[in-house]
């Protein structure tokens, strides 16, 4: 073997890994709905969470990847350990999809048949899609099936140059006796948990073994071991994520290691009684690329089959490993972790969102409230809650502009700007809340007094309110179109009543029924809860036009002279303005 054998090798390898690294992270994002299905079907049922970690990773093609994922989960309590124990050991048969695909290099035959179904074959096809559908397509989700595609081809052509590169190495005599160390099957499982360790994957470092197991030096004996020790090299991606957690968290990255390194136990124990005592003749025949794929995939499944009955006892043991302390976990309410799969970072800051807007929409009513039974607890109440929400858009934009710089589809580009400008209207919403209450302080601490028809149009435009917060909240959360739609006529109901009541106000004054420094309170509370209305409109034009973001349209159409908008607005007109025109 040559110099140049050694720069082919070197190539190729990083070609296999910038490949599968590519190829992982498209899949990731054309799978993006259907990843957040999946992690939503999570139960603590013992199957249901198998086969969830088993689908999300055939998917990503990566344990690590869904690993370091159900870490986040756990450290922002969303899956707890017993879930995250069942799909733990789901991701380590999932993962070895990508052996069974790069065996197909192995495949001998001459037939038409059998040299199609040969990567090298079709791969240029596929590489020809993929670079179709990259350059020439403006679908986001045709660019990342393109990518995929690319990807794989990628992947496939470095599996071949390391091939081809090693081929020499059948007549080394050293290489042959590296592989007959290696028989030795304790350091076959450390060589394959350092190699795993460095590159992060073991669906990549069972690809480097079957390349090498091409050569024919490698036998099953030596090979076994090795892919027994891979899974262990694997965890130090969930090691290394879960610094920072919470106990619950670190626990569940534990489960990852325990959860190998016992399988390795038991079976590497099983494997050396058989080998020392029976010396069976598969142990010393060459390894195939298939075979190595069997041996991965039997390896993983037998390590299920035994601890998945006992997966207590694995959280029993990690309970004893970092045990409970007298201070709480704390929750992250945005975990960085989620910014490698930006469909289930965005679907956390979009149910974050939710809870801001609720939080929103409460603060507002509690400081209505606060105006005709006034308490200090009340204004506390609506003060926490605004400073929550001040809370809330600190942290989702800061983490929405982080995801920003990750690649993001047109759709969740679209998604992650909607949520930028929906806050800003949310914390808003709370700033007027905390005014009103305000207000209310204000006319308490100078015993100041609203005359009798000035607090009946106060119920009249805080009922319109109240309401226009709950379409606004329902647009969004449920993504409720309809709501989204009754929004504006509201709105316009609310503009009109608020230049009504300060018209009365007026009228009042000249009468002398009210005093001017209530009169001041009386201008500021209108304000508030007309500005509040137009931020409701905001958000329900911003869900009807998420995809251009677009409100000015969105609230044109809305307005327009439709059979929809005028029969809304009559309704709402009928129920606010004529009944506080029949009060007086």
């Amino acid at each position: 073997m040559t110099i140049f054998d050694v720069l082919t090798l070197m190539g190729g390898l990083c070609l296999f890994l910038f490949g599968m690294n590519v190829m992982g992270q498209a899949l990731e994002r054309r799978a993006g709905s259907s990843l957040q299905y999946l992690l939503g079907k999570l139960t603590t049922n013992k199957a249901a969470g198998l086969f969830t970690g088993m689908g999300v990773t055939s998917v990503i093609q990566s344990s690590s990847a869904t690993t370091v994922m159900v870490v986040g989960f756990v450290n922002s309590g969303l899956m707890t350990l017993k879930q995250a124990i069942n799909v733990i050991m789901g991701a380590n048969i999932g993962t070895t999809v990508t052996a069974w695909i790069l065996s197909l290099g192995g495949i001998e035959g001459d037939a038409l048949f059998l040299q199609l179904l040969k990567p090298m074959s079709f791969t240029p096809v596929l590489a020809l899609i993929g670079i179709i559908f990259y350059m020439f397509c403006k679908s986001g989700k045709k660019n990342d099936t393109g990518m995929i595609l690319l990807g794989f081809a990628v992947l496939m052509y470095g599996m071949d140059i390391m091939t081809g590169s090693v081929a020499g190495l059948a007549d080394v005599p050293q290489f042959r006796q590296l592989f007959i160390m290696f028989s030795n099957p304790i350091l076959g499982v450390l060589a394959g948990a350092i190699l795993t360790a460095m590159i992060q994957s073991s669906s990549a470092s069972v690809g480097i073994l079957q390349a090498l197991a091409a050569t024919g030096q490698v036998t099953y004996g030596a090979a076994i071991p090795i892919i027994m020790g891979q899974n262990i090299g694997t965890c130090i991606t969930a090691i290394l994520s879960s610094f920072g957690t919470n106990k619950n968290a670190k626990r569940a990255a534990l489960v990852h290691l325990s959860f190998n390194v016992i399988g390795t136990i038991v079976w590497l124990t099983v494997f050396s009684i058989v080998k020392y005592t029976a010396a069976p003749v598969l142990f010393t025949e060459a390894a195939s690329l298939s075979g190595i794929a069997v041996a991965h995939s039997a390896f993983n499944i037998a390590c299920t089959i035994l601890l998945l009955p006992m997966s207590s006892l694995l959280e029993k043991l990690v309970y004893k490993l970092v045990p409970e302390t007298e201070s709480p976990d704390e929750l992250s309410e945005l975990d960085e972790r989620f910014l490698a799969a930006p469909s289930v970072a965005l679907e956390r800051c979009h149910a974050l969102a939710a809870d801001m807007g609720r939080c929103a929409a409460a603060a507002v009513t509690e400081a209505i409230g606060c105006l005709t039974d006034y308490s200090d607890e009340g204004v506390r109440a609506v003060r926490e809650r605004e400073e929550k929400t001040d809370h809330y858009e600190d942290v989702i934009g800061s983490y929405l502009v982080k995801l920003s710089s990750a690649q993001l589809s047109a759709a969740e580009s679209s998604e992650a700007a909607k949520l930028l400008k929906l806050i800003g209207d949310f914390e808003r919403i709370a700033d007027h809340g905390m005014n009103i209450a305000e207000s209310a302080e204000e006319l308490h601490s100078k015993k100041l007094s609203l005359s009798r028809s000035a607090v009946r149009e106060l119920s009249e435009i805080s009922g319109a309110v109240t309401e226009i917060l709950g379409l606004a909240c329902k647009a969004f959360v449920d993504n409720d179109l309809e709501a989204a739609r009754d929004t504006e006529p509201l709105e316009q109901v609310i503009d009109i009543l608020r230049d009504k009541l300060r018209s009365s106000h007026i009228s009042r004054l000249q009468q002398g029924e009210c005093s001017i420094e209530g009169g001041f309170v009386w201008s500021d509370l209108l304000t508030d809860l007309e500005r509040t209305s137009d931020h409701c409109s905001n958000i329900a034009a911003c869900v009807l036009d998420a995809a251009d973001m677009d409100l000015h349209r969105s609230i044109r159409e809305m307005r327009s002279d439709r059979a929809f908008y005028k029969l809304r607005y009559d309704i709402y007109a009928e129920k606010y303005l004529e009944k506080e025109t029949a009060d007086k």
